[in-house]
This record gives structure tokens, sequence and C-alpha cells, in this order.
């Protein structure tokens, strides 16, 4: 199992009029955290998409528990439970500044080659990286 953690803060343009995260940018969290799980095997998207292989969200599900506040720095962990083949399966576990649980996630991700619009596996030197997580 691989997981990694990073930490954001809740904008003010992020909010409702109560001061409430918008229910709609929890997905942009999730993006943050994926991307910023890639930077920490020493990958990045712009690399894997020069490489030839995009990334298209197929499935994403959400449960609210607490809100995220406006000025609150939110803890990001993604978790991913195995290997990925074609398509690579990530859960979230949004965290606030009292390290209360307050979102849940998961999202479900094809790997597609840009050339031929059809779906692919990962890279060779992308599963290399994950491999000592999942022995």
């Amino acid at each position: 199992m691989f997981t990694h953690t990073t930490k954001t803060r809740v904008r003010y343009g992020e909010t409702d009029q109560m001061g409430y995260m918008y229910y709609g940018n929890y997905a942009e969290y999730f993006e943050v955290g994926r991307v910023e799980m890639l930077r920490s095997l020493g990958m990045t998207y712009s690399g894997m998409e020069a490489s030839g292989i995009i990334m298209p969200v197929v499935e994403m599900n959400c449960k609210y528990l607490k809100p995220a506040l406006y000025d609150e720095e939110i803890s990001i962990k993604v978790i991913m439970e195995k290997m990925p083949g074609v398509r690579i399966h990530f859960k979230y576990e949004l965290y606030n500044e009292k390290e209360e649980l307050i979102h849940i996630g998961e999202t479900l991700l094809v790997f597609v080659n840009r050339k031929t619009n059809r779906p692919c596996l990962p890279s060779d030197d992308f599963l290399n990286r994950l491999k000592p997580f999942f022995v």
C-alpha cells in the first residue's frame, strides 16, 4: 500500500457565504493530493502527458463528514491500496487542523494513450517506482 499526505489551506474564493468550502472544490483537493503524490515518487503529471499518457477520472465518490472552513489548513491523505493496471484507484482522507477526519472520497482513473485515445498500461517507470510499496 502506498500513502502520501500533503497540506493546503482553504482559500476565501473556495468558500460559500458560511465560510464552508464549496462542495465542488473537494475534487480539486483530490487533484492536489494526486499531483503531490506523483511528485513524491519523482514524477509529474506533465511528464506523464509528455510521454503520451493521460489519466482521465472516470468515477468519483465523496462523503462530507464535517465542513472544511476558510483559512483552515487541510491535510490531504492519498491512499493507493493496490498496484495499478489500466485503471488506478485512489482513496482520500481529508483532515482539519484538529486532525479530525472531515471528508472521505475515492476516484478511479484510466491510463489512456494520448495518440490512440485507447486505454493502456502505465509506464514501466511508474510501475517500478511503486513496486517497493506493494511487496
